[in-house]
């Protein structure tokens, strides 16, 4: 048996990241601290099971890539997909965080919707109930 742990995301802010993901899925900070070799921060974010690794090196001009150019990068993170049980519930929390929801769905096996984080991480959320 196999499971996915986690995975590991560059943010411009690691502890307001963990914060929108907490606030909108539930979850806990897991573990937070400097990253390796005291370069960087990171916070791991998620529940018992799987987390999200967001960190910031230490150079705080990050490159910013524009919106979904991960789809044309090979190697590129295109998105997080988060399982919810009230996607309407989620989606109204999403708006109320100023960001915005798009590219909704309902097709076999269940409702969607996508929307990009504050450093242009596209995060897919989707209900099967």
């Amino acid at each position: 048996m196999s499971r996915l742990e986690h995975v590991n995301i560059t943010v411009a802010d690691p502890k307001r990241t963990a914060a929108m993901l907490s606030e909108l899925f539930g979850w806990h900070t897991r573990w937070e601290g400097s990253a390796m070799n005291g370069a960087g921060y990171t916070v791991h974010v998620g529940n018992d099971d799987s987390y999200v690794a967001v960190y910031s090196g230490s150079d705080p001009e990050q490159t910013v890539p524009k919106a979904d150019a991960s789809y044309q990068m090979r190697g590129g993170l295109n998105h997080l997909g988060v399982v919810v049980d009230d996607l309407d519930a989620v989606e109204a929390r999403v708006k109320a965080m100023g960001l915005q929801a798009h590219s909704h769905a309902d097709y076999e096996p269940g409702r969607r919707f996508y929307f990009h984080d504050h450093d242009g991480v596209e995060i897919e959320v989707v209900s099967y109930a």
